[in-house]
């Protein structure tokens, strides 16, 4: 993926917040949906700390920018994704013209700039399908070692990417509040089930990625052009009851312990502005067998994986933030044109909207370990917070933040917002 004046780093604009912006300079220009005090929910662009009304700046556009502007009239991205990489890169290109220091559009762009903190964040699309993947190995090696220490990683893992179908109605936006689940539990000092809210509620620390153009029923998406097929990231928290997924999971996977809620970062950061921070593949350990050929491509290996620091914080009713895990993208042992290639390799049809997880990022390290699972294994070492508190699991009130940017030298940092959820008590 090739680089432009939209990446250079000494292109400023007139939108004086973004310059400097830890998230939003405007190198980056995430897409999302948002709603103006008393107004109606429309695309938007995020530059600094402010919000661009898109349907609002489409007439100063022309050609394919204009229409991925028009696309983005409604309540949700879908349209816009659907149009596939062309006009949404024509869309950055122009934006980045218009809202740079200098433009000679100022006037005619300031009336349609909202300030972010006072405007509503909506889901960025309409989210038809949600497929949860389970490509950190290291979340998977240290989960698996809690239940079969000898054999942790089952032994088609190396092999294929593999996926569950998650609960798309229970998706929501960052901020929106995550009431504790109930469920069936049997811990292993109990004989028989019981049934009430979940004692061992956890976060996983995901990368989420969008769907853009789709492909029709029966017609796999070839690994080499399966990149073309995204439209764009963000970061989720898989959130997680560990007891009710304990006793629920045979032999079928996760059902109750993940359908309640899944959180997610309001805006969509595109491929494009991710282009400088595209690195190879990480090679696989010797002895790890190669990728079937479907799932191989030399170009993929070479530049489809990202450097992105994630990290994830915590807030109790008593202090914080706490910081309890820092990782990298980096670390995912499939790429994101795997999972999509495996994905659709059997003619399932993927359309515009539908959302991946990435499966939990967590590094070789405990310091960045993605989830509680891991840093208190399985809840038996409790962790010591800064103020004194302890944690085995989430507690009612908790507040779980994850963040993550994108950083090289030479170029400007982005970033991606936060992904944020407080735990309410179960009803």
């Amino acid at each position: 993926m090739s680089m432009d004046a939209t990446h250079d780093p000494q292109r400023r604009s007139f939108v004086a917040s973004a310059n400097g912006h830890a998230d939003f300079p405007i190198q980056n220009l995430p897409l999302g949906i948002f709603s103006p005090r008393g107004g109606v929910a429309r695309g938007g662009v995020a530059v600094g700390d402010s919000i661009l009304d898109l349907p609002a700046v489409a007439p100063l556009l022309a050609g394919e920018a204009r229409r991925a502007a028009e696309a983005a009239a409604g309540d949700a991205l879908n349209a816009l994704f659907a149009l596939g990489g062309g006009p949404r890169r024509a869309l950055r290109a122009a934006l980045s013209d218009l809202l740079a220091e200098g433009s000679a559009q100022q006037a005619a762009v300031r009336p349609h700039l909202h300030d972010a903190a006072a405007c509503t964040l909506h889901l960025p699309a309409r989210i038809g399908d949600y497929t949860d993947f389970f490509a950190g190995i290291h979340h998977a090696s240290n989960a698996g070692k809690l239940f079969r220490p000898e054999n942790p990683l089952l032994p088609n893992y190396k092999y294929v990417p593999v996926a569950y179908h998650g609960r798309a109605s229970s998706v929501r936006v960052s901020g929106s509040d995550v009431r504790r689940p109930k469920g069936q539990r049997k811990p292993a000092n109990e004989t028989v089930p019981s049934y009430g809210p979940s004692r061992n509620l956890d976060y996983e620390m995901e990368f989420g990625i969008w769907i853009g153009a789709g492909n029709a029923q029966g017609e796999p998406i070839p690994i080499a052009g399966a990149a073309d097929h995204i439209a764009g990231f963000c970061l989720l928290n898989d959130w997680s009851a560990r007891d009710i997924q304990g006793w629920e999971a045979q032999p079928l996977g996760p059902f109750l312990a993940k359908n309640f809620h899944t959180s997610i970062s309001p805006w969509v950061v595109t491929p494009e502005a991710l282009a400088p921070y595209r690195i190879a593949q990480v090679p696989r350990p010797e002895g790890d067998p190669k990728p079937l050929d479907y799932l191989w491509d030399e170009a993929d290996q070479a530049q489809g994986a990202l450097d992105l620091a994630v990290e994830v914080l915590l807030h109790t009713q008593k202090g914080g933030p706490f910081r309890l895990s820092l990782s990298n993208t980096s670390h995912l042992y499939w790429t994101f044109a795997q999972m999509l290639a495996h994905h659709a390799c059997g003619g399932c049809n993927l359309a515009p909207g539908d959302l991946f997880g990435s499966g939990t990022i967590s590094s070789p390290t405990e310091d960045g370990f993605g989830a509680l699972l891991e840093i208190t294994q399985g809840g038996r070492k409790p962790i010591a917070l800064p103020n004194g508190e302890e944690r085995r699991f989430l507690e009612d009130g908790d507040t779980v933040v994850f963040r993550a940017q994108a950083k090289r030298d030479g170029y400007v940092t982005i970033g991606f917002g936060e992904c944020r959820g407080t735990i309410l008590p179960a009803t």
